[in-house]
């Protein structure tokens, strides 16, 4: 069937109270120096980036049954993501976190996660059809048998996995054929600290891509076919804020999977848009157009991807 949406997601929504402050987070004390509150989650951030991009991106999880009074629904309608076909359930509400940013854009993150996690069962394949690439964080295990229908559908399954909750994570994980995870989360879980290490013990033979990002160091890649394991060097940028630049390096390396780039490909394009991102404040407000990227991917000092080591 056509594709009418190239990007679906599930995962939790956020309202965000961001507190910014004048000495790094280390120092355990500082004045405000602005207060700001912005809409986030790491999969509907993630696709806010992709319709900004220029993406068709749906959101396909948990929404509260007063759509009068969901303003996290009304948010990602507002940025064009289309929530057309998303459940409902009475008890459905965002996450609400409070994040300290210090000077050099770094954060800490404090969040109450008891809300609904996942997606309605029921779901049907011809929703799931519609797209070419469903994005999944570490929530999605509340929901993995919508996961394997989406691959066996042949949707590629990008996921954002920053912690593990035993064999459900491990059964997640075998069914996202692209790996997109924080390095420092993939060091936890694989016992390894040398990311070639790492991209050679979460390889499997039906994964497309492992991406192991890394902020200001960039990031990894192995991808299926390629007898080489590539570094991808991050933009050199003043940081106001980097919430939010982990989704947006996720929504941006979904497009690119949808235009049909190669994953090392998609992991420039998506380190481009990330960079971009923590330029300005809050998880969602320096998101990059098609444009904005473009522009950065040209520029004399832009990274170039290095073969780093053998892929076996």
């Amino acid at each position: 069937m056509a594709h009418n949406l190239q990007v679906l997601g599930f995962g939790a929504l956020a309202i965000d109270d961001i507190i910014y402050v004048d000495r790094p987070l280390s120092a355990g004390k500082g004045k405000v120096t602005n207060r700001t509150q912005d809409h986030g989650g790491n999969v509907a951030t993630a696709l806010v980036a992709v319709a900004k991009l220029g993406g068709r991106a749906g959101f396909i999880g948990w929404l509260s049954d007063q759509p009068l009074t969901d303003i996290s629904a009304r948010e990602l309608e507002r940025h064009g993501v289309d929530i057309s076909f998303a459940p409902h359930r009475p008890d459905a509400k965002p996450i609400r976190s409070v994040i300290m940013v210090g000077p050099e854009g770094d954060r800490f993150i404090a969040y109450d996660d008891d809300v609904p996690h996942g997606t309605s069962e029921s779901l049907a394949d011809s929703i799931l059809a519609q797209a070419q690439v469903l994005l999944i964080d570490g929530y999605a295990t509340h929901a993995d048998t919508i996961v394997a229908r989406a691959r066996k559908l042949g949707l590629a399954v990008v996921a954002d996995i920053e912690w593990t909750i035993g064999p459900a994570t491990e059964r997640l994980m075998s069914l996202s054929n692209h790996l997109v995870l924080p390095l420092k989360f993939a060091q936890a879980y694989s016992c390894e600290t040398d990311p070639t290490s790492i991209l050679r013990k979460l390889w499997s033979d039906d994964r497309s891509a492992v991406v192991l990002t890394d902020g200001e160091r960039g990031s990894y890649i192995r991808q299926t076919g390629d007898a080489v394991l590539w570094h991808v060097p991050a933009y050199e940028v003043k940081a106001v804020d980097t919430t939010g630049a982990g989704d947006c390096f996720h929504g941006a390396y979904a497009f690119a999977l949808t235009r049909g780039k190669q994953p090392v490909d998609c992991a420039v394009y998506a380190t481009a848009a990330a960079a971009i991102s923590v330029t300005g404040p809050g998880g969602r407000m320096a998101l990059p157009d098609q444009s904005a990227c473009l522009a950065w991917m040209v520029k004399e000092n832009a990274p170039v991807p290095r073969a780093i080591a053998p892929a076996d």
